[in-house]
């Protein structure tokens, strides 16, 4: 099977979790995300991923909503391009 075709079994949210957009870099390692809930947040990209994953503004992530502070995110993972296509061809993602 080629690489370009079929679906891949893509990291799907947890029950805590949510999908989000990237809509601003903050500097640092905060960003601005735009949650599937609907919500605005600050994300907060943890030091795993700080210098092996590069985040650019528009890219698909999801993000785990603080318990304490629900305006708050950690960024768990960050979806490639065409995962991104996928996510919005199998209508999970705007």
């Amino acid at each position: 099977m080629s690489e370009n075709t079929g679906r891949k079994n893509l990291r799907m949210p947890n029950d805590d979790e949510v999908f989000a957009v990237v809509t601003e870099h903050n500097g640092g390692n905060h960003v601005r995300l735009r949650c599937a809930d609907g919500e605005d947040r600050m994300g907060r990209i943890p030091g795993r991923m700080k210098y092996r994953v590069w985040i650019n503004e528009g890219d698909v992530v999801i993000a785990e909503p603080w318990d304490w502070q629900d305006e708050k995110a950690n960024v768990e993972w960050r979806y490639t391009d065409e995962d991104a296509d996928q996510l919005r061809a199998e209508g999970h993602i705007d």
